[in-house]
């Protein structure tokens, strides 16, 4: 029986590349980022999430578009147009931000697994065979993109579902939640105790980082013609771009909003990691809501955790002019790299206490560049005439839009200004106390892996 049109199809049926990328949004990083927020700001800075869903919304929206208007790859449009220099650093940036990262990504799998066992070792291994696992996903179907979509639709629901629990249980104060979207207003909880002038400006940016992800949002074109929409589906291109977004802040929202409710008691609360998130919270619901935290925590790292990967591999093959098909075997082999790279650096982190702050650092400085980079090339490929023809991005998209990159190079100049230059200067000071232990007469310093 053929399959009905576009348009008479339930709606639930015309979603999908947008579930997937709100899927690599909602990872370790954002987790614990949303969670410190509340734990210490309360509800003040939930305004800042639909800002950063904004953003994401329209660029995910101009990747939707591109996708499904232009006749070839995001790579080849680039290389047509601006020559193969562009296609490459672009690659190249995405790729390596993407392999850096993954390490975090593959220590989120771990910390969630190390709120039910105790043992460094087997911890290991479980990271071990959930790359075996997820290059095995890679290579075991032939509609990648299709399984993909499924998996990640479960994911979705379990991260819903277990952050919608404890949020329930932990009974927030309502009114102070509805305050906290009103911009610039400071909620009567935490008015003594917020931040000011620059320390609340970069708070402000970490947050909005998290949550506006522009690899993904790029990344959204290549879904879009996985999935075989074309020009005459560009109305579920956005309405699936717009589910995406909102299933994004929805997660958010309750993270922060969970914090609030539980953590916050107007002194800073120290959270290094996603698990000490449950274990804060588990004096307020027991050991039951803990479990169920991490059990969002493990869909939301697991899912980061594959689409991470396919991000930065699939965007460098089509940028080096290996291709985009998922049918194909570049992809997939650069998929591949990416996820072992950040295989053998967590790893290492586990059972030998390698320090990943150089990965770390590198990735940040890649960021500085790429990030806008990648911005500035969507929202140029997108406006062009020539390549989205009557759907070309308008005036206002294009103002908003222009807004969004203004906020990354913000963004990226909080990198260049303040994280990079505090990070090399914590891991020289790490490294000098641990090559010269004899002057203090203390054993040496282990660096951290912050």
């Amino acid at each position: 029986m053929p399959d009905s049109p576009p348009h008479l199809r339930p709606w639930y049926q015309r979603i999908g590349p947008g579930l997937i990328t709100a899927c690599v949004v909602i990872g370790p990083g954002s987790i614990l980022t949303s969670s410190k927020v509340g734990a210490n700001d309360g509800y003040s800075k939930l305004w800042i999430v639909l800002a950063s869903v904004a953003f994401m919304l329209v660029y995910m929206t101009l990747g939707a578009k591109l996708g499904a208007v232009a006749k070839t790859s995001p790579g080849n449009l680039i290389r047509q147009k601006a020559g193969r220099w562009l296609a490459i650093i672009l690659g190249c940036c995405v790729f390596f931000i993407s392999a850096a990262f993954q390490s975090g990504n593959n220590l989120g799998v771990a910390a969630a697994f190390d709120a039910f066992i105790d043992s460094d070792s087997i911890i290991t291994c479980l990271v071990v065979a959930f790359n075996v696992l997820a290059i095995a996903f890679l290579f075991a179907f032939q509609n990648l993109y299709r399984v993909l979509e499924r998996l990640m639709m479960c994911l979705v629901a379990l991260m819903l579902l277990s952050f919608a629990i404890n949020l329930i249980v932990l009974k927030p104060d309502l009114g102070e939640l509805i305050m906290g979207f009103i911009p610039f207003q400071e909620s009567s909880e935490v008015a003594t105790t917020s931040e000011s002038g620059m320390d609340n400006l970069i708070a402000v940016l970490g947050l909005i980082g998290t949550t506006f992800v522009i690899t993904a949002a790029f990344y959204q074109a290549y879904l879009v013609q996985q999935k075989g929409w074309d020009e005459n589906e560009v109305r579920n291109g956005i309405m699936d771009a717009r589910v995406g977004a909102i299933l994004m802040m929805l997660i958010t929202v309750m993270l922060v909003s969970t914090a609030a409710a539980g953590l916050y008691t107007g002194s800073e609360v120290k959270l290094d990691d996603p698990v000490q998130v449950a274990e804060a919270l588990e004096p307020g619901f027991g050991v039951f809501g803990k479990y169920i935290f991490c059990l969002g925590l493990f869909s939301a790292a697991f899912s980061s955790f594959l689409v991470n990967s396919m991000i930065g591999g699939f965007i460098v093959s089509d940028c080096l002019g290996f291709g985009s098909d998922p049918k194909g075997s570049a992809p997939r082999v650069m998929t591949t790299v990416a996820l072992l790279t950040g295989m053998s650096v967590a790893v290492a982190c586990l059972l030998i206490g390698f320090d990943r702050t150089p990965t770390i650092i590198a990735a940040q400085a890649v960021t500085v560049v790429g990030a806008p980079l990648v911005a500035g090339v969507l929202l140029w490929l997108s406006s062009s005439r020539d390549v989205m023809g009557s759907h070309a991005a308008g005036t206002p998209t294009k103002i908003f839009a222009g807004i969004g990159l203004v906020v990354l190079l913000a963004i990226a100049a909080n990198l260049a200004i303040n994280k990079l230059p505090a990070s090399i200067n914590k891991y020289l000071d790490d490294s000098a106390a641990e090559t010269t232990p004899e002057s203090t007469g203390e054993p040496p310093v282990q660096p951290t892996s912050d």
